[in-house]
């Protein structure tokens, strides 16, 4: 199993490159976890103290059981991933069973932050992007997918989204192996990092072969 972290800014680019890598291989041998299902279940507080918490900052994730579902991945196993609801800030009742892949995927802006989990990607990308451009994506995305007004999305931005991006973010740049500059449009990175990918699989393949 190859696992891949892919982490950068909000409005970075990350879905779209993780997309295009999905796409590059036949379907149901890439699978997702992505970091936002294992936001920390605030559920027991009401909805007016979980719209204060600062969600873009690694306290608000639960790496445990992020870790713990990467591990049993790796040994073979199926699992249980939560799914989270963005309206309500809250983990929901649902799961999505996921089996084990070729690779997997773990996206989220906050992937690299986290010591135990850095060590478990054999490839760790950093999707980059302007922070206006970042902006422009944010307030599309926000207004669209999760009922909040462009004041609210941009006072947010200055608030929390602009200095945890300072403080957690931007630092992970250092642990990246491969750095993707304009997102999911810099199509050359792109290719790279699935010309990568495909080689290890291949590689992998052939050693599966030999040994029967």
């Amino acid at each position: 199993m190859l696992v891949i972290g892919i982490a950068g800014g909000t409005g970075s680019g990350k879905t779209t490159v993780v997309n295009k890598i999905i796409n590059s291989f036949p379907a149901g041998e890439v699978a997702v976890m992505p970091q936002d299902s294992y936001y920390k279940d605030l559920s027991y507080l009401p909805l007016s103290e979980r719209n204060k918490i600062n969600f873009d900052e690694p306290d608000a994730i639960e790496w445990q059981l992020l870790v713990e579902h990467l591990k049993r991945l790796r040994n073979g196993e199926a699992i249980e991933m939560p799914t989270y609801s963005y309206l309500t800030c809250t983990r929901q009742e649902e799961t999505v069973k996921v089996q084990p892949h070729d690779v997997v995927i773990v996206e989220g802006i906050l992937v690299l932050t986290n010591a135990e989990l850095r060590e478990m990607l054999d490839v760790k990308v950093f999707v980059d992007a302007d922070a206006d451009d970042r902006l422009i994506r944010v307030i599309a995305r926000d207004c669209v997918e999760r009922g909040r007004t462009p004041e609210i999305v941009i006072n947010r931005y200055q608030d929390v989204l602009k200095p945890m991006h300072c403080q957690y973010i931007e630092p992970c740049k250092r642990f990246a192996d491969l750095i993707v500059p304009q997102g999911g449009s810099n199509t050359v990175a792109i290719n790279l990092l699935t010309d990568y990918i495909d080689s290890r699989l291949r590689r992998a393949s052939g050693m599966r072969t030999d040994d029967k």
